[in-house]
C-alpha cells in the first residue's frame, strides 16, 4: 500500500508552458525521456513509471509501475530531463497487475530548465543547523517603528556622528514633507550631490540615483541657493531598506551626510550603503531566534537544498515564513552560512520537508564559494559515472 503525501505547498511559483498538441508531447517524451525515469506525483515511496507503449491515437499510453500501485481515476506523473514535466492521466483500464491503459488529459513543462545538478545525500552526510528565524515581523508599512529599532538607529547615529559635518539618521515620515526624502522613500534610490554649486552635480549619474534637479523642478534654483546659504558643499544620502518575509523591500529610513569643506563621490555612497546594511543586520538580529538543532539535508545543488525538519518548534515557524538564514554542515568541515528563500513545503507523517533556494546575491560570496568547492567532488563523480554508463 502506497501512502500519499500531504499537499505540497509551492511558496515560489514554478513557471510552466503547455504543448501545442498531443503529438508534440509524444515526440517530447520519446526524445527526452527514452532512458529517464518518470514518477507518480505525491506518492510517499517513489513509484517509478515506464511508458511501455504509445498508441496510434496520440492520446493514449500504456504504463508500467515499479510497485503494487493502483492509481485513482485521475493522477499525475512527473519527470526531469532538461526540463521538469507533469502529465495528467486518466485511468482507462487496468490491463494486468501494475500495467495500465491511460488517456493523456493535460501536460505542461517548465518554462526553463534546472541549471544545476541535484545530489541525493546519505543520512548524516550533511546537516542544516543554526537556523536564524525572525521571531516576529517588523511592521513598518505606516512608518511606526518599534522602540527597539529606534534605539538601534540612535546608537548608530551616535557611533557615526563624525562621518561628516552634519549626520542625520532617521525614519521617513508617514507623509514626508522633504522633497528629496520623499523621492528616496518612493524609489529606494541613492542621492549624491558632489558639488552643490555645480548644476550638473544635481543630475542622476545613473538609474540607481535620484535626479535632484527633476525633483525640485521650478524650485531648483531656490534649493541651490538654500545650500549656498547654509554653507553646504556636498551631500550624500543612502536609504535604509527593510526586507520583509513577504512582498517587496521597503525603504523606511535614511543616512544623510553633509560636508561644508570636502566633496563626496560614489565612494561615499558605497560607504553609506555598507553602513546601512550593517544597521539593517542589527535590526533583523534584534528580533531573530536561533535554533542550533541539526536537521538532515536530503539533497543539494548549487541552487538550493531539501531539508527534513523534525524539530516541533521549527516546523511551526518555517510554515509561517519565507526567508531565513542557516548553516550547512558537512562532516569534518566548518559550517557554511546561507541565506535562503523557501520554495515549497510538504509533510510526510509528522515530518516537514522544505525545499529552499539560496538567496543569490544576498548570500555571502565567500560562503557560496566554499559551498561550490564542497559540491565539486560530487559533480565530478556524477559526470564520471554518467560517462561510464554511456559507454556500456
Amino acid at each position: 500500500m502506497v501512502r500519499i503525501l500531504d499537499e505540497i505547498i509551492q511558496r515560489k511559483k514554478r513557471d510552466f508552458e503547455g504543448f501545442a498538441s498531443a503529438a508534440e508531447l509524444i515526440t517530447f517524451l520519446k526524445t527526452k525521456f527514452q532512458n529517464i525515469k518518470l514518477y507518480i506525483s505525491y506518492a510517499l515511496e517513489k513509484t517509478e513509471v515506464s511508458i511501455n507503449e504509445y498508441l496510434d491515437d496520440n492520446k493514449s499510453i500504456m504504463i508500467v509501475t515499479s510497485t503494487s500501485y493502483t492509481p485513482e481515476k485521475t493522477f499525475t506523473i512527473y519527470g526531469l530531463a532538461d526540463k521538469y514535466i507533469e502529465i495528467d492521466l486518466e485511468l482507462v483500464e487496468n490491463k494486468a497487475p501494475d500495467y495500465f491503459l491511460c488517456l493523456i488529459k493535460a501536460a505542461r513543462k517548465a518554462s526553463y530548465g534546472r541549471k544545476e545538478l541535484r545530489f541525493k545525500l546519505e543520512e548524516n552526510e550533511a546537516f542544516a543547523t543554526n537556523f536564524k528565524i525572525a521571531d516576529y515581523t517588523i511592521d513598518i508599512t505606516d512608518y511606526k517603528i518599534p522602540t527597539t529599532v529606534k534605539v538601534l538607529i540612535d546608537q548608530f547615529k551616535s557611533l557615526n556622528s563624525k562621518m561628516a559635518d552634519i549626520v542625520n539618521v532617521d525614519v521617513f515620515k508617514s507623509k514626508e514633507t522633504d522633497a528629496l526624502l520623499d523621492a528616496m522613500k518612493k524609489t529606494g534610490k541613492n542621492i549624491l550631490i558632489t558639488n552643490t554649486s555645480d548644476k550638473n552635480s544635481y543630475r542622476a549619474m545613473n538609474d540607481n540615483f535620484v535626479d535632484v534637479a527633476d525633483v525640485y523642478d521650478k524650485d531648483f534654483q531656490r534649493f541651490m541657493k538654500f545650500n549656498a546659504e547654509k554653507g553646504y558643499k556636498s551631500m550624500a544620502i543612502a536609504p535604509l531598506i527593510y526586507v520583509p518575509e513577504q512582498g517587496d523591500t521597503i525603504p523606511f529610513g535614511y543616512i544623510r551626510i553633509i560636508s561644508k569643506t570636502i566633496t563626496f563621490d560614489t565612494e561615499a555612497i558605497l560607504d553609506l550603503k555598507e553602513k546601512s546594511l550593517g544597521l539593517i543586520d542589527k535590526i533583523q538580529q534584534a528580533n531573530t531566534k536561533l535554533f542550533a538543532t541539526r536537521q538532515s539535508i536530503v539533497d543539494i545543488s548549487r541552487e538550493g537544498v531539501k531539508i527534513k525538519i523534525t524539530d516541533p518548534e521549527l516546523k511551526l515557524l518555517l510554515n509561517k515564513i519565507r526567508r531565513f538564514v542557516f548553516d550547512i554542515l558537512f562532516k569534518l568541515q566548518a559550517p557554511i552560512t546561507i541565506n535562503a528563500v523557501i520554495k515549497s513545503t510538504y509533510k510526510v507523517g509528522d515530518d516537514l520537508f522544505i525545499g529552499v533556494d539560496f538567496a543569490g546575491n544576498s548570500s555571502r560570496k565567500d560562503e557560496m564559494k566554499r559551498l561550490y568547492e564542497m559540491l565539486q567532488p560530487l559533480e565530478i563523480a556524477y559526470k564520471a559515472n554518467l560517462i561510464k554508463n554511456l559507454r556500456k
